[in-house]
């Protein structure tokens, strides 16, 4: 008797006290994502981080999402908005702008692919979202987890665990949804063309583009200048080729630390009461048809450029304007080599591939523009 009755305050002080089946519930879905990320590589920069932050936040009584706890001051950098912009300057130091420059036109293809944001949008506000979380849910469909937890975090916070884990989880089926969606809307002359070879681009060129860039966006789309300043800023420190320690940095170290704090606050916002609910099913399933769309519409838009030009442009690299850099981009070389062995088009289509980052950052500005 006197083991029990010091052993039940033990107890009750304890996390098993006040595990409830929704935290069970997320302790198995972050198993699960855990286990995707180690086992079967969906992400794992990423998803691991996630997976390990929805863990953490669902143990009981640890007070680590509480004012004071670790994860309070954790999230601080993303509720205002400073991981994701941090994140988009190391992007930026990493991304060559030489294809979409050599090959101006693909910027119509990034901008193409936007088209299931959009579509992703307005289904949202059929299922009854409101329209600002409607906009952080049709992001999703620009395959880029930066931007889209942005977005969210100034439209719709409630909503970030399930349109980051969306958002990132489709940017890891990549070479799985878009191959017969591509297939399906090309034939197999359209996939065998040949593209040929880039000009090469001067150095003045990429210098001028991310100053250029940002002055012509920010004037237009102020609300938008936060990411696409910190993209082209970064790409400044690459191509200026003075400041080789700051783009290194930018490209290395620094994205990998923001990424850790990034992620893991993502995570921490997976707690049962907000993510185990239907409107979470319906935000995965609005986030696989902008995905599908965005798809989709980069290569309609694709195959009427080929039209236009001739036959010149190969029309799988629509589907690179989607953005997930560069996975987007070898899924359309895979495809076009499997109709054509000798067939190039990984640099073809990185044009569109850089170009929907771009496109997903601007889509962003005009939502918070119109819609906040």
């Amino acid at each position: 008797m006197d083991i029990f009755t010091k052993i039940l305050p033990l107890f009750s002080l304890s996390g098993f006290s006040g595990l409830t089946l929704g935290n069970i519930t997320m302790l198995i879905v972050a198993a699960t994502l855990l286990y995707f990320a180690i086992v079967k590589k969906c992400e794992p920069l990423l998803l691991l981080p996630i997976s390990f932050g929805a863990l953490l936040v669902n143990l009981p009584l640890t007070g680590i999402m509480e004012e004071g706890g670790l994860l309070y001051f954790i999230s601080w950098g993303i509720e205002h908005e400073v991981y994701p912009c941090l994140i988009f300057m190391g992007i930026g130091a990493m991304t060559d702008f030489g294809p979409l420059l050599a090959n101006p036109i693909t910027l119509l293809l990034g901008a193409a692919a936007q088209v299931g944001v959009f579509v992703a949008l307005i289904g949202a506000v059929l299922l009854g979202f409101t329209i600002q979380e409607a906009g952080s849910i049709g992001i999703i469909g620009g395959a880029d987890g930066p931007t889209a937890i942005y977005l969210t975090v100034k439209m719709a916070p409630q909503l970030l665990g399930a349109v980051a884990v969306a958002a990132y989880s489709y940017m890891s089926l990549v070479p799985i949804i878009q191959p017969p969606i591509m297939k399906l809307l090309t034939t197999v002359e359209e996939r065998r063309i040949v593209m040929k070879q880039l000009r090469p681009v001067s150095r003045s060129e990429r210098i001028l583009f991310p100053i250029v860039s940002t002055v012509l966006i920010g004037l237009l789309l102020p609300a938008s200048v936060p990411i696409i300043g910190m993209l082209m800023l970064g790409n400044l420190f690459r191509e200026s080729q003075v400041v080789n320690r700051l783009s290194n940095t930018a490209q290395n170290e620094l994205i990998n630390i923001v990424t850790i704090f990034l992620a893991t606050s993502v995570g921490a916002t997976m707690r049962a009461e907000y993510f185990l609910t239907f409107n979470t099913i319906k935000i995965i399933i609005l986030g696989l048809i902008a995905f599908a769309f965005g798809t989709a519409g980069g290569v309609l838009f694709a195959k009427l450029l080929n039209k236009i030009t001739g036959g010149k442009i190969n029309p799988l690299i629509g589907a690179a304007g989607v953005s997930a850099v560069p996975m987007a981009a070898r899924v359309a070389q895979k495809v076009g080599q499997e109709a054509n062995p000798s067939n190039f088009l990984l640099m073809h289509a990185m044009g569109p591939n850089v170009a929907g980052v771009i496109g997903t950052a601007v889509a962003a500005g005009v939502m918070l523009t119109l819609l906040k």
